[in-house]
């Protein structure tokens, strides 16, 4: 078999998910420098500091609730346990599902960004016992699958015999995040105890799995190891590591090769490259598609990114709920068929949500164009936001966009959950909240990306030189943003300020969504006091001048109500209109109208007036305005009264118990079932 090498730029390694920039522990194996291939280069989130605004207050939450209380329910269920009796530490059977060590994974992962933006001695004492149990669970020769070690009696998944049934062991799944893991508590510490496991664990693999004769020609039934691996290559600049990636990726699909194929639902029903659709379970994919991105970047695969290129189109045009949200089908967590988004029926699982805008972001390092970061934006003010709650220990699994209030729809729960059997989504919160700011900035040879808006301090590095950055904004409430760039001495580069879709008359790049009013909004940018006029190129305003320290910047983005219409194929929001403010979504629920929600109707002409109420759900922007409720289900002769309808961001709704709820409003009585 003819399988390609990587030799990427050493360069573009920044591209690997949020480097924090230390060093690679050892040179062994180390890429040779090759020329740059011109991608978006992310600046490490441990040099943006949230300062405050709106997600400052969600970060902290995260720091000093959500960690510790995952950190807790992993103990109370057995999770951590089973390293410890794996390991002979204790004494007891393996407890739960096969897939649990990889929640333990994430919420350490977490927890080390976490320690990379602030100090914490007793979490680090934590990290290191936990990592205890972990290396002492690791079989001698890397093996680690605490499952199979304890002897899990389960012959579904063939618990008798190691890579038995990779269809859905998640053997490779759990270690691909314990790679991440092991990078980021390397990055924050400096100690290579978690590491030394998993690079260990990716030794073995590596004589497990390959082209060469008695190797193991197969892929994991749930991807993520991929995207660990690449990781694991970023710290350690080992290009087997990557090749290996490349070699689960290029092994989809094959049945010439492997014989017995997985099917759609895990993307394993042809090659890669031949792919145009995005099918099958939707975090499986997420990951699968970010980890081909990863690949395409770092080897310059062409084939990889046009197979992406389409895929995406395809998620982005036919399959992507207003939230940023995909997946339909709560039994297969999947995608459903094109234009088939109906609010009742909206899965949008937490965990989707992350894996699309993680894809959204390394999309964005391939292109350089800002259309994916506005579908990064809506995400996560939306379809990511609303899976966690307002205290940071509260969570939704499946993000519904209408529901009665009466029928459970977060697996078997009314409202959000504490936990779940399978608790993939909030320890995948825990890992994705500290990194967010390292979506805020990146590089490239031209100069800078300014691609979020919130309160922060960031030292960004360009060339042979650091520039700091002060952002000052009440955003997604307000639109006007002041910037202050301080090179260390003065240069000329580009700065490049994304102009959101919202501003230019659509709500995200491509046809599925569109607005009622699609005319542009009127944006303004003023450079030391003085208007400029900046050309627009990619979805970004950019000015490219000699920038001296104290240069200061104040935008103005306009954040005017609009109404969304769907692409006219989606027929479950035939008449009805999803309401924007900004990039955030938002949603009538029956606490702030008098128990109703289903029944209410939106005229076209009714004006929605926004007002901020800063004791409200941590304080949030309402709007108001005239609508209308029917007031019985006879179709032949229903009554309508006038209604004061209260709209709050999607994100916010279900804080004050069970309530209907629905995103898409009809935009007359008739249409109100």
């Amino acid at each position: 078999m003819n399988r390609r090498t990587l030799i990427p730029s050493l360069r573009t390694v920044a591209v690997l998910f949020l480097s924090v920039g230390v060093g690679m522990v050892n040179a062994d194996n180390a890429a040779e420098p090759a020329p740059d291939t011109g991608i978006g280069r992310p600046v490490p989130f441990t040099s943006v500091k949230v300062t405050g605004g709106f997600w400052h207050p969600r970060m902290e939450t995260n720091r000093t609730r959500t960690v510790a209380y995952c950190f807790e329910r992993c103990e109370d269920t057995g999770r951590i346990a089973n390293f410890a009796r794996a390991g002979g530490l204790e004494e007891g059977p393996f407890e739960g599902i096969f897939y649990n060590d990889s929640d333990v994974f994430k919420v350490i992962e977490g927890a080390a960004y976490e320690l990379s933006l602030s100090p914490d001695p007793a979490l680090d004492r934590k990290l290191d016992e936990v990592i205890a149990k972990i290396a002492a669970a690791q079989e001698e020769d890397g093996y680690l699958f605490t499952a199979r070690t304890l002897g899990a009696d389960d012959k579904r998944y063939g618990m008798d015999e190691r890579w038995s049934y990779l269809r859905k062991s998640h053997e490779l799944y759990n270690v691909g995040h314990l790679y991440e893991a092991a990078v980021a508590h390397y990055q924050a510490t400096g100690k290579r105890s978690l590491l030394d496991v998993a690079t260990k664990n990716a030794d073995l693999l590596l004589q497990v799995f390959g082209a060469r004769e008695n190797q193991r020609i197969d892929v994991p039934g749930h991807q993520e190891i991929e995207i660990g691996l690449v990781r694991l290559y970023g710290v350690t600049g080992r290009t087997d590591y990557l090749n290996l990636a490349k070699f689960f990726v290029d092994m989809r699909g094959r049945k010439d090769l492997r014989g017995e194929l997985y099917g759609e639902y895990a993307q394993d029903h042809k090659p890669v490259v031949e792919q145009d659709t995005a099918v099958g379970h939707s975090v499986r994919a997420g990951y699968m598609y970010t980890a081909m991105a990863d690949l395409a970047a770092l080897a310059g695969d062409r084939a990889y990114q046009a197979a992406i290129d389409r895929i995406w189109d395809d998620m982005l045009n036919r399959k992507m709920f207003i939230t940023g949200g995909v997946g339909l089908h709560g039994h297969r967590e999947g995608y459903g068929k094109p234009y088939d988004l109906a609010g009742s029926k909206s899965y949008s699982e937490t965990c989707a949500a992350i894996a699309n805008a993680m894809w959204a972001h390394r999309m964005f390092l391939l292109h350089r164009e800002g259309g994916y970061m506005d579908v990064f934006e809506r995400i996560i003010y939306n379809g990511f936001l609303s899976g966690v709650s307002l205290s940071g220990d509260r969570f939704f699994y499946p993000n519904t966009l209408e529901t009665d209030g009466i029928k459970p729809h977060n697996h078997k729960h009314r409202e959000r959950a504490p936990w779940f059997g399978t608790s993939c989504c909030p320890v995948n919160v825990v890992r994705f909240t500290p990194s967010l700011p390292g979506y805020v900035y990146a590089t490239d040879d031209e100069g800078l990306f300014v691609n979020l808006f919130l309160s922060s301090d960031a030292e960004v590095p360009l060339e042979d030189q650091t520039i700091r950055i002060r952002q000052q904004t009440a955003y997604p409430w307000e639109g006007r943003i002041r910037m202050e760039i301080s090179p260390e001495r003065p240069e000329a580069f580009a700065v490049r300020i994304r102009v959101p879709g919202w501003l230019q008359g659509r709500p995200v790049p491509g046809t599925l969504y569109r607005y009622l009013d699609d005319r542009p909004v009127r944006w303004s940018i003023l450079l030391n006091g003085e208007p400029v006029e900046p050309e627009v190129r990619n979805g970004y305003a950019v000015i490219k001048r000699t920038w001296s320290e104290g240069d200061k910047l104040l935008i103005d983005y306009p954040m005017p109500v609009r109404r969304v219409l769907s692409d006219e194929r989606v027929k479950a929001n035939a008449n009805r209109v999803a309401i924007e403010r900004g990039p955030v979504v938002y949603c009538v629920e029956g606490a702030d109208n008098d128990g109703h929600a289903l029944d209410l109707f939106l005229p076209d002409d009714s004006e929605l007036e926004p007002t901020f109420e800063p004791s409200l759900l941590g304080g949030i922007m309402t709007l108001t305005g005239r609508g209308g409720r029917v007031l019985t289900e006879k179709k032949d002769d229903r009554a309508v009264e006038p209604f004061q309808l209260t709209m709050i961001p999607y994100y916010a709704w279900c804080h004050r118990g069970p309530n209907a709820m629905q995103v898409f409003l009809p935009r007359d009585a008739e249409t109100v079932p």
